[in-house]
């Protein structure tokens, strides 16, 4: 997909439709992979935003079997993924501060495998949620 922000919408359409077709998979599961798929993308445009790459963002979105696999890869500088910060508890008032830097945690969150590979060409992120988990 062009790495435009107009397209998320269209990628949250195509991996919720995907995996709506998924008989084993709870509608919140669907919303769940549709957020964090929208996640994953909104960093991918802005990573290549921040180099002015306009090189297609891959985004693959698979049944496999008891699973339900989609990959996001950019052409951006590639980050530290252990540079990302903690974020503080939800409860507290600090929490506030942090409006944005929410994708990766959601991620992690929402997903049953969120996976991030990344280097100086570029990032990967993989997320899987099973089939059947409510």
């Amino acid at each position: 997909m062009p790495p435009r922000s107009e397209y998320l919408q269209l990628v949250r359409a195509i991996v919720g439709a995907t995996a709506a077709l998924e008989d084993g998979l709870h509608s919140g599961r669907v919303a769940d992979l549709r957020l964090v798929a929208s996640e994953a993308v909104a960093n991918a445009i802005v990573a290549q935003g921040s180099i002015l790459a306009a090189d297609p963002i891959l985004v693959r979105c698979e049944l496999a079997g008891d699973r339900i696999v989609v990959e996001v890869t950019d052409h951006g500088p590639g980050f530290d993924l252990t540079a990302v910060p903690e974020l503080p508890e939800v409860e507290t008032p600090e929490r506030l501060r942090h409006e944005s830097g929410l994708g990766v945690s959601l991620m992690h969150r929402l997903s049953d495998t969120a996976e991030v590979e990344s280097g100086p060409g570029g990032t990967l992120v993989r997320l899987v949620i099973a089939v059947g988990n409510a």
